[in-house]
């Protein structure tokens, strides 16, 4: 892309959070621990779903791909993001920026979307739990997953073209973790009425509608829920919805505060601040919220773990019958066929 004063950019500078160098220990090690913790619990989820056939369900499914999607989204800024920090640079090409905005707005657009479909499936299991299995069918469940996936590459794409039409000043500094999209568009040396205008619409119309949905849905879910008899059932169920809503209102909280807000009302700081709340907090919350305090979830992971000691065992015992020293080994052959 050619900027206003006739040279080609060629890379981006990502200031990151502090020019300090002292305090680049304590962040490499916050993030890289919470990068960690993200992948390792959403990896635990999508392992308890498929090695479970009882947990082959609408709602698991979709917590699945949750997982996946929360995976991918927070390694498209995360792991560049270290490495800068290691490596003692800031640079970032700018095909590679516009690569990471494009997936980043793909992965973002997906948790969006899952979320509101997680409610949804929430909303019939409780309101209409008679026709939960008619209604949340394989082909519905299919189908939801292909127009949350359409739409958020749909999505990207306009707004990487967006982009692309923009020119930019040499030695572009972006006082952010990674390529985010408002951010590319406030740098633009060019007229960006227009990619500003497109920004908000989208954010209203693919953020507001599935916030509006997933209020729908949770109010009418507490509603049914103030008609359980039992006290104990009752705080249950509050709990556990109180807990999703929090996750899920921080999370759109804090995207609808960055795109929402003019550039002039906040700073790049409190902007890259939120952006961590969305970007790496949300997702490592998600196993703890939605699965890892679930009780079929635990179930099928020590089902797991338990069928995997037991293969290791007998797996030790093969290899001593393979010595010459060792004769009785019909029993462990037995054992593990």
């Amino acid at each position: 892309m050619e900027p206003g004063n006739d040279t080609w950019i060629s890379e981006f500078l990502l200031l990151g959070f502090s020019q300090d160098p002292e305090q680049q220990p304590l962040i490499f090690g916050l993030f890289l621990s919470m990068y960690l913790v993200t992948v390792f619990g959403n990896l635990l989820i999508i392992l308890a779903v498929i090695s479970d056939s009882h947990l082959h369900t609408p709602m698991y499914f979709f917590l699945s791909n949750l997982s996946m999607v929360d995976i991918c989204f927070t390694s498209t800024t995360i792991p560049k993001m270290l490495v800068n920090i290691q490596t003692q640079s800031k640079a970032i090409t700018y095909a590679g920026c516009i690569t990471q905005m494009c997936f980043f707005i793909i992965f973002s657009g997906l948790d969006i979307y899952l979320l509101a479909v997680m409610a949804y499936d929430r909303f019939v299991a409780i309101c209409h739990p008679l026709h939960y299995t008619v209604i949340m069918n394989p082909r519905l469940c299919g189908l939801l997953l292909l127009v949350s996936w359409l739409t958020s590459v749909l999505h990207s794409l306009l707004q990487s073209l967006m982009v692309l039409r923009l020119s930019f000043c040499t030695h572009v500094e972006i006082p952010h973790f990674f390529c985010e999209l408002n951010q590319m568009v406030q740098l633009a040396c060019s007229d960006t009425f227009l990619n500003n205008v497109v920004i908000y619409f989208m954010a209203m119309l693919l953020a507001g509608v599935p916030l509006s949905g997933i209020l729908y849905s949770y109010s009418k879910i507490v509603c049914s829920i103030c008609g359980i008899s039992s006290a104990q059932g009752k705080y249950k169920a509050f709990s556990t919805c109180a807990s999703r809503l929090s996750v899920v209102s921080l999370f759109f909280c804090t995207v609808l505060g960055v795109y929402l807000s003019s550039a002039g009302t906040h700073s790049a700081h409190s902007s890259a601040t939120a952006s961590v709340m969305y970007t790496v907090v949300t997702p490592m919350l998600n196993p703890f919220i939605y699965s890892l305090r679930n009780k079929d979830i635990k179930r099928a992971l020590k089902r797991f773990f338990g069928m995997a000691a037991i293969k290791g065992t007998a797996l030790r015992g093969l290899r001593k019958c393979q010595s010459p020293k060792v004769r009785r080994c019909d029993s462990l052959t037995r054992l593990w066929k």
